[in-house]
C-alpha cells in the first residue's frame, strides 16, 4: 500500500494548527494524560534503521534528525494508531525540531535510549564513568525541550542472564543521576526507565531491583522486550498469562518495550487485542512493536527505498488489529495505587542475583580532570590505547600499586573514589602514584618509553582537595549510594525464557543500547549478530588481580 502525494499533504496540513501534546504523568503503575487525567496506553513502534549502510563517519542513523523521512513515514505511523516511537540512539549534534514537531502535532510521543554505539553500559565490564555521564546528559539536554518527549531508557538488556547481574547497579546509578540532573537544571521531569530482556532466571529479581530503594534511585517505568507470543498462541500458552500474574503488584508502569515474534510469517499480531484487553490492561500499559523498517532480520512493517514506502503484510495485519482495540481507561481522580515506587525492598542475593543495592557514585568530571592534571607521571600521547591493559597489569600486579581507588564492583557495592574516571585518567593517576613512591627515580616513569615525567603538575587550590581525597582513600573505596536492604554471596548462570520466541537480535543502533560489546541472540527464531559497531569502537581490557578488576575502556 502506498499513500499518494495528495493524501500525505492533506494529512500533514490537518496537523498544522495542533497544540503541544499534554505531558504524561505517572501515578502508581499507570500513565495518565496530564490535561484530563485519562489513562495513557502505549501504542508504539520501534523507529530506527540499522546502520549497516551508513558511511564510516556515521555509526548510526538518527531517525529524528531527518525531517523528510519523518514526513514520509508519518501517514503510515498514523494509520497504525501509533502514539509512541522508540528510538535507540540520538545524535546530539543534529537538529530534531522538524521531526519532533511533526510527531507532536500527530499526538506521537518519543521514548529514547540514552546510549549510542560505542557509549553504553557494557554488561561484561560495567562502569558508570564521566564519558557515559556526559553522553547521557547531552541527550537529556538535547531532547528535554520537546513536550512530546515521554521518557528515556538508561539501559537496554544490560543484565541479560544470571552471570552479569553485577551490571545492574551501574544502570540504576544512571537512572538516579539523570533524574537528579534534570532537577538541577530545572528541566521538566521526564521519566527515566529501563528495558530488560525476558530471561526466566533473572526476570523476577531484575523487576524488583529496578523498583526498590529510594524513589530517587528507582526506575520511573519498566519495559520488557518480550517475544513469547508466536503464531496462533493464546494468552495462556504464550506466557503472557504467567507474566501478567508475576507483575500484578508492580509499583511503576510496565509495558512491552519490544514485541512481535516473527517465527511465523507474516505476523498476525493476534496478541494485540489481548495486550489491550481486560486480561492485561490492569497490569500493562501497552507495548512497542519491533519494528518499522524492514531489514535483514525481517521484523519490518514497511519497506523503504528513498522517498518511497511500501507496506508489508505485517503492517496490514497490525493495522487491522490496532483498529479493534478499545482498552478500558482509569482516571487519576478515581485511581488509588496500592503501592508507590521506592517502597519495595531490594532482592536478597541468591544463585541468580548478585546486584548490590549500593550504587556507584555520581561521576565528577572536575575531579577526574584534577587528578589527571596533578599527576607527576603520565602516559605518552602516542602510546597506543590498546596497551593500556598491559600498563594497568604492570602497575597493579607486578609493581604492587594499590589500585583500590579505581576499583569498581557491582556485587560488593564497593567503588573507588576514582572509579568513574576514564581509562587514561586512571592510568595517569596510578603512574603518578607509583613514581612519587619511588623518590624521583626517573626509571619509575618510563614503562618501556610509554610514559613521561611532568615537571610541573597542576596542584592548584581547586584540585588539592580532590587529589588528597583520592590518595588518602587507600583501600577503603566508596560505597556509593544505597537506598535499601539486601545481602550477598556469589553466583553464575545462563539465559532463557518460558513461552515461545524469546530473546532479541537488533540492528546495530538497537544493539548498542544493549549492554554488550558483541551481543548475539535471536528474536523469535531469526538470529543476527548485533553490536558490531559497538565492538569496533570500544575495546575492553579486563585485568584481574585478586579482588581488584581494572577495566581499561579504549575508545
Amino acid at each position: 500500500m502506498k499513500f499518494s502525494a495528495v493524501s500525505i499533504a492533506a494529512a500533514l496540513a490537518s496537523l498544522v494548527a495542533a497544540a503541544d501534546v499534554p505531558s504524561i504523568d505517572i501515578v502508581g503503575n499507570k500513565f495518565f494524560y496530564s490535561n484530563n487525567g485519562s489513562q495513557f496506553y502505549i501504542r508504539g513502534v520501534a523507529y530506527q534503521q540499522d546502520s549497516a549502510n551508513e558511511t564510516a563517519k556515521e555509526t548510526f542513523s538518527d531517525p529524528l534528525s531527518d525531517g523528510d523521512a519523518c514526513k514520509r513515514d508519518l501517514p503510515y505511523l498514523v494509520q497504525l494508531k501509533t502514539n509512541v516511537l522508540r528510538v535507540y540512539a540520538i545524535d546530539t549534534t543534529k537538529d530534531h525540531d522538524t521531526c519532533m514537531q511533526l510527531f507532536n502535532d500527530a499526538g506521537i510521543y518519543v521514548i529514547s535510549d540514552l546510549s549510542q554505539p560505542g557509549e553504553s553500559i557494557n554488561r561484561n565490564s560495567p562502569s558508570w564513568d564521566v564519558d557515559l555521564y556526559q553522553r547521557y546528559t547531552s541527550v537529556v539536554d538535547t531532547m528535554q525541550k520537546y513536550p512530546n518527549m515521554l521518557g528515556f531508557f538508561a539501559g537496554n538488556e544490560v543484565t541479560n542472564n544470571n552471570t552479569n547481574t553485577d551490571a545492574s547497579p551501574y544502570v540504576k546509578a544512571a537512572i538516579r543521576d539523570m533524574k537528579s540532573y534534570m532537577k538541577e537544571k530545572s528541566y521538566r521531569s521526564i521519566p527515566v526507565g529501563y528495558a530488560t530482556n525476558d530471561d526466566e532466571k533473572t526476570r523476577d529479581d531484575l523487576a524488583t531491583y529496578f523498583q526498590c530503594g529510594n524513589a530517587s534511585e528507582a526506575a520511573d517505568f519498566y519495559g520488557i522486550n518480550i517475544y513469547e507470543w508466536c503464531g496462533d498462541a493464546t494468552f495462556e500458552s504464550s506466557g503472557y498469562q504467567q507474566r501478567t500474574e508475576e507483575y500484578k503488584n508492580f509499583t511503576i508502569p510496565i509495558f512491552f518495550s519490544e514485541y512481535g515474534c516473527n517465527r511465523v510469517k507474516p505476523r498476525q499480531f493476534s496478541d494485540v487485542p489481548v495486550l489491550f484487553g481486560p486480561n492485561m490492561t490492569d497490569v500493562w500499559s501497552g507495548g512497542i512493536v519491533y519494528m518499522y523498517f524492514e531489514e535483514q532480520n525481517q521484523y519490518g512493517l514497511v519497506s523503504v527505498s528513498g522517498s518511497s514506502v511500501s507496506t508489508l503484510d505485517d503492517f496490514n495485519n497490525l493495522s487491522s488489529q490496532m483498529a479493534k482495540i478499545s482498552p478500558s481507561s482509569a482516571n487519576t481522580n478515581d485511581y488509588k495505587p496500592s503501592q508507590t515506587a521506592g517502597g519495595v525492598s531490594c532482592p536478597d542475593f541468591n544463585a541468580n542475583w548478585k546486584g548490590s543495592p549500593t550504587l556507584p557514585p555520581t561521576p565528577k568530571v572536575g575531579t577526574c580532570q584534577c587528578i589527571n592534571d596533578g599527576s607527576s607521571c603520565v602516559v605518552n600521547s602516542d602510546t597506543n590505547a590498546k596497551n593500556y591493559g598491559d600498563l594497568f597489569g604492570e602497575l597493579c600486579g607486578n609493581l604492587d600499586v594499590d589500585c583500590s581507588e579505581i576499583q569498581s564492583n557491582g556485587t560488593s557495592g564497593k567503588y573507588g573514589d576514582l572509579s568513574f574516571c576514564d581509562a587514561k585518567q586512571k592510568l595517569n593517576f596510578l603512574m603518578g602514584k607509583y613514581y612519587d613512591s619511588q623518590n624521583g627515580n626517573s626509571q619509575a616513569c618510563d614503562f618501556s618509553s610509554q610514559a613521561s615525567i611532568v615537571q610541573s603538575p597542576k596542584t592548584g587550590s581547586n584540585c588539592q582537595n580532590a587529589q588528597a581525597t583520592a590518595v588518602s582513600s587507600g583501600s577503603s573505596g566508596s560505597s556509593g549510594s544505597s537506598g535499601s536492604s539486601g545481602s550477598g554471596s556469589s553466583g553464575s548462570g545462563s539465559s532463557g525464557s518460558s513461552g515461545s520466541g524469546s530473546g532479541s537480535a537488533k540492528g546495530s543502533a538497537a544493539a548498542a543500547a544493549s549492554g554488550s560489546a558483541a551481543a548475539s541472540s535471536s528474536k523469535g527464531g531469526n538470529k543476527k549478530s548485533a553490536g558490531a559497531s559497538l565492538a569496533a569502537e570500544k575495546v575492553v581490557a579486563s585485568v584481574v588481580f585478586g579482588a581488584i578488576a581494572i577495566m581499561a575502556v579504549i575508545v
